[in-house]
């Protein structure tokens, strides 16, 4: 499949800036554009840009502060600002350096001088994205790590309570992972790992769903916009699709076959509350999975948090 083309957030309140900066780049990339800053940051967070062309002089919120906002939010902070102004001081383009931009160009635009810039300065963010996409995974299972579900756990927090909706979270482990390194040993533990994981990643459909390793033997998927029955339908399809693998465990007092204890917790989020109280929810659940006999959904759905 082709690659999608990159996204570029224009802003200024003058329209006919904003149709030049079309003109000029149009051909090559998806163009989206704000007249103010508060619009500017609406799309920010709805597009996720690849890039964003900021004008200074603005009513209202200025450029300054709508990319200091950008950068101090850490859901879109990575996403580049480049400075286009008539403001071409020696303190202008400092301040917009010092606020977060990368470049700063000044007007009268030159359409080469433009392209050129964008085109580098996208490179440079593929490469940058890419290394930390590798940052992101798990060594063992190539599957999302712990890092990459906590920043994915807090985007979605923040998200949700925005809109009022609910979010889901579900942690398990595989039972009696211990026993089954100790009798199979430990290259036999890593190759569970390994199916567990792309069996979790198979059944996780939605592109928004995320399964991540959270350590050791232990999962979670990251259910956003997902009310309670939803979240239990996904896990005991985890929990089904698992114990159908029939991966020998021969010491598990379970079943003689490998399979997984969850916990499912739900919730609306609020302002008020964390992501981190909705991860200890789900992992009491799980363990209140786990005494009760394993290889089993527990679950609960609180009002908010």
């Amino acid at each position: 499949m082709a690659d999608l083309r990159p996204k570029i957030l224009v802003v200024d309140d003058i329209p006919s800036n904003v149709h030049v900066l079309s003109r000029i780049l149009k051909d090559d990339y998806d163009i989206y554009f704000a007249t103010d800053g508060e619009k500017a940051l609406d799309l920010v967070q709805a597009r996720m840009p690849d890039l964003v062309l900021l004008d200074i002089m603005m009513p209202g919120m200025d450029g300054f502060e709508v990319c200091r906002r950008i950068k101090a939010d850490p859901a879109i902070h990575d996403i580049p600002v480049i400075f286009i102004s008539a403001k071409s001081e020696v303190e202008d383009e400092t301040r917009g350096l010092e606020v977060g931009a990368i470049d700063f160009i000044t007007k009268p635009i030159s359409p080469p001088i433009v392209k050129a810039r964008v085109r580098n300065h996208l490179l440079l963010k593929r490469q940058t994205d890419l290394l930390r996409s590798l940052s992101f995974l798990d060594g063992l299972t190539g599957i999302a790590n712990r890092r990459r579900f906590d920043d994915t756990m807090a985007r979605e927090w923040r998200r949700c309570a925005r809109s009022n909706l609910p979010l889901s979270l579900i942690i398990l482990d595989v039972d009696h992972f211990k026993a089954y390194n100790d009798h199979y040993g430990h290259q036999a533990g890593d190759e569970c790992l390994r199916v567990v994981a792309e069996l979790l990643s198979d059944r996780a459909k939605r592109p928004s769903d995320l399964v991540a390793r959270y350590g050791g033997e232990e999962f979670v998927c990251l259910l956003p916009e997902t009310d309670g029955p939803g979240a239990v339908r996904v896990a005991e399809g985890f929990r089904t699709g698992v114990a159908e693998c029939r991966i020998p465990h021969a010491q598990s007092p379970v079943i003689p076959h490998v399979t997984i204890s969850l916990g499912v917790a739900t919730v609306i989020p609020s302002a008020d509350g964390s992501p981190e109280q909705l991860a200890e929810m789900a992992d009491q659940l799980l363990y209140r999975a786990k005494r009760t006999g394993r290889n089993r959904v527990q679950d609960a759905t609180v009002p908010a948090l």
